[in-house]
C-alpha cells in the first residue's frame, strides 16, 4: 500500500478518536496524583492547545497543527492522543517514519486502544513490514476473537507477506463463520493458482457454485479457470452446461466465442459472438468495447472488417433507442466508405441525442465526402446554433456556402468562426485559405491575397493554398515571378498532382515560356488531367502558341466535350485561333 492511500484511513480514525482525545488529554496528567490548582490550569491550557491543534489540522494547516500537538507532548509526554494525531499529520505529509515513531509512542502509552494499533498496522503495511503488521492484527484478534474484520485484514496481510498457508487457514476460518462468499472464494482461487494448486482452485470455484447454483457467473468463473489452465475440454463442458441451464445468459456466448477463438475455430467464434450481440440483455457498453477491439484489429483484414460492420448492425437492431449503437455503426460505415448509409446512421444518433458535437462533426464530414453542400450548409447552421463557440461549425458552413457560390456569406461566416480558434494553427490556416478563395471569387484581390499570405504564414507547405494563390495571380497577370516560384514549390510538395502541374505550366505560359509550359501541362494530362476541360483547353492554348494550330483545335474540341471551360472556348473553336 502506498503512503497516500493511508490518508483517508487515518483521517477517518482521526475523526473517531477526536471525541475521546480531549478527554485523554485531560486525564493523562491525572494518572498518578490528584490535581492541585496549578495542575488544573495546566490541564486547561493543554486541552485548549489540543483543541486548537485539531482545528488547524481540519483546516489543512498541517505544519501549524503539528507544532501545537508537539507543544502538547512536550508539556505532557504521556498524552497518547497527541502522538496519534502527530502520526496522522505525518502520514498526510508523506513522512512515514515520523508517523511510525509517533504511532508507536501512542501504542506504548495506551496498548489497549485498538485505533492506535490499527493505525500502526497500516503504517507497517505501507512500508512492507508485514511481519510487524501481522503481530498487531494477531494481538487484536486475541483481544476480540469474534471480530472478522481483523481476521480479513490479517489474511490480506499474510497474502502480501507471502504467508500463503496462514492466509488460507484464516480465510477458511472466516468461511466457517459466515459461509462461502464470492470475495473469499476468489481470493483463495488466486492463492491456489499462485501456488500452482490447480485442483484446489477448481475446488474453490465448485464450492462457490454449490453455494449459489442459480448464479451463472460462478459457472463462468469455473469455465474460465479451466480455459486459462489449459483444460479447454472441461471448459467447454461447463459452457455447454451454462447454455442449457441459463439459455438467456447475456455473457455465455461471449465466453464461448473466446473459447472457440483460442481453439482456432474462427467461424464458430464469430457465430457465438453474433448470438451474444443479438441478446438485448448483454449491455451495450460491453458490445461497444468488443467492437472497438474489432475496429483496431480489422484495419487490414477484410473478413474482420465485414464481421465488425455486421456486428455493429446487430447492435443497432438490438438497441434501436440507444444513440451509441448508431454512432458505432456510423463509424464502421464511414471506414467502409458507405457514406450515404453513414449519413443515415448519424441522423439516427442526432434524432436520439443531439448534444454530442463529435457526432455532428462526423455527419458534416460525411456530407463533405458526398459533396452534398446544401445539406452541409443546413446542418452546419444548426451546429453553429447548438455549439456557437465551436469553430468547426463555422468552417463547414463557410465551405458549403463557398461551394454554393454564396461567396459573401462564406466570407462573413469564416471571419466569425476564425475568432473562436484557440491554439490550432492548422485549422486557422484552413480558414484563411478558404477566405482567400471566397474573396478571389468576388474580385476583392487585396483581401484574397492577404488571406492567402496569412494562411501560408501559418502553414508554408500547404500545396492547395500555394497552388490556388499562384494560379489566381497568373490569371490576373501580376507578380508572375512570385507565382512561378510558388507553383513550382506546389509540384515539389505534392508530386504527380495534375492540378499543381497544370498551374505551374499555366504560369510558365503567362510568362511566355511556351515549351516549358507545354511540358508541364502535358504532364498534368498524363497524371489524370485528361478529363479536365480546363487543362485540355490550356494545352490547346499552348499548342497554338507553338504554331501547332491543328493540335490546338483538337484539344479545344476535347475540352468542349469534357465539360465547362472558359467563356472563349466556343469562339476559339469556331474561328480556329486563340483569344485571351
Amino acid at each position: 500500500m502506498k503512503v497516500k492511500s493511508l490518508i483517508f484511513f487515518v483521517l477517518i480514525m482521526g475523526a473517531v478518536v477526536t471525541s475521546f482525545a480531549q478527554e485523554k488529554a485531560t486525564k493523562a496528567s491525572l494518572r498518578k496524583k490528584a490535581p492541585d490548582s496549578t495542575m488544573i490550569r495546566q490541564q486547561i491550557q493543554n486541552t485548549a492547545l489540543f483543541i486548537e491543534a485539531k482545528r488547524q489540522e481540519i483546516l489543512g494547516n498541517l505544519d501549524a497543527a503539528a507544532k501545537l500537538f508537539k507543544q502538547v507532548t512536550d508539556r505532557e509526554p504521556e498524552n497518547d492522543a497527541a502522538y496519534y494525531e502527530l502520526a496522522n499529520i505525518a502520514v498526510q505529509q508523506n513522512d512515514v517514519q515520523s508517523a511510525i515513531n509517533n504511532s508507536k509512542k501512542a501504542v506504548s502509552i495506551d496498548p489497549d486502544n485498538k485505533w492506535y494499533e490499527l493505525q500502526l498496522a497500516e503504517l507497517y503495511k505501507s512500508i512492507h513490514r508485514f511481519d510487524e503488521s501481522e503481530k498487531i492484527f494477531k494481538t487484536l484478534i486475541r483481544l476480540e476473537p469474534d471480530n472478522l474484520d481483523y481476521r480479513l485484514q490479517l489474511a490480506m496481510n499474510e497474502v502480501l507477506a507471502g504467508d500463503y498457508k496462514e492466509a488460507i487457514d484464516e480465510y477458511h476460518y472466516i468461511e466457517g463463520e459466515i459461509g462461502v462468499t464470492e470475495e473469499i472464494s476468489l481470493q483463495l482461487q488466486k492463492i491456489y493458482l499462485h501456488l500452482n494448486k490447480i485442483d484446489d482452485a477448481v475446488g474453490e470455484a465448485k464450492k462457490l457454485i454449490t453455494s449459489d447454483p442459480d448464479d451463472s457467473r460462478y459457472y463462468s468463473i469455473l469455465a474460465e479457470l479451466y480455459m486459462t489452465n489449459n483444460m479447454p475440454d472441461k471448459a467447454y463442458e461447463v459452457y455447454q452446461g451454462i447454455v442449457k441451464k441459463f439459455p438467456n445468459d447475456p455473457y455465455v456466448h461471449i465466453s464461448l466465442s473466446d473459447y472457440y477463438r483460442k481453439k482456432g475455430d474462427a467461424n464458430a467464434a464469430f457465430k457465438e459472438l453474433e448470438q451474444g450481440f443479438a441478446n438485448p440483455n448483454l449491455d451495450i457498453d460491453t458490445k461497444i468495447q468488443i467492437l472497438l477491439a474489432y475496429y483496431s484489429a480489422s484495419e487490414d483484414n477484410d473478413t474482420l472488417r465485414d464481421q465488425a460492420t455486421l456486428l455493429s448492425k446487430i447492435v443497432v437492431d438490438t438497441h434501436p433507442k440507444d444513440p451509441k449503437a448508431y454512432a458505432m455503426y456510423a463509424d464502421f460505415l464511414v471506414r467502409d466508405e458507405r457514406y450515404k448509409e453513414a449519413r443515415d446512421a448519424f441522423h439516427q444518433v442526432i434524432a436520439l441525442d443531439s448534444s454530442k458535437f463529435l457526432v455532428w462533426q462526423g455527419l458534416l464530414q460525411v456530407e463533405a465526402q458526398l459533396s452534398d453542400y446544401k445539406a452541409m450548409e443546413r446542418e452546419s447552421k444548426r451546429v453553429i446554433g447548438l455549439f456557437p463557440y465551436q469553430p468547426l461549425g463555422y468552417f463547414f458552413n463557410g465551405v458549403a456556402n463557398l461551394q454554393l457560390k454564396n461567396y459573401k456569406t462564406a466570407i462573413i461566416v469564416l471571419n466569425q468562426g476564425k475568432d473562436f480558434i484557440v491554439d490550432n494553427d492548422p485549422l486557422l490556416a484552413q480558414f484563411y485559405a478558404y477566405l482567400g478563395d471566397a474573396n478571389n471569387q468576388i474580385k476583392d484581390n487585396s483581401a484574397s491575397d492577404a488571406a492567402y499570405e496569412e494562411s501560408l504564414s501559418l502553414d508554408s507547405n500547404n500545396s492547395y493554398v500555394i497552388n490556388n494563390y499562384a494560379y489566381y495571380l497568373s490569371l490576373r497577370g501580376v507578380h508572375l515571378e512570385k507565382a512561378e516560384k510558388m507553383a513550382r514549390k506546389a509540384t515539389q510538395i505534392d508530386t504527380a498532382n495534375s492540378a499543381n502541374e497544370d498551374t505551374y505550366g499555366w504560369v510558365l505560359y503567362k510568362m511566355g515560356h511556351y515549351r516549358d509550359a507545354a511540358k508541364w501541362i502535358r504532364k498534368a494530362l498524363d497524371d489524370g488531367g485528361n478529363s479536365s476541360a480546363v487543362i485540355l483547353e490550356h494545352y490547346g492554348d499552348v499548342l497554338f502558341k507553338l504554331d501547332d494550330k491543328a493540335g490546338a483545335l483538337e484539344y479545344w474540341e476535347k475540352a468542349k466535350k469534357s465539360g465547362p471551360a472558359s467563356d472563349l472556348l466556343d469562339k476559339k473553336i469556331k474561328e480556329g485561333r486563340l483569344f485571351e
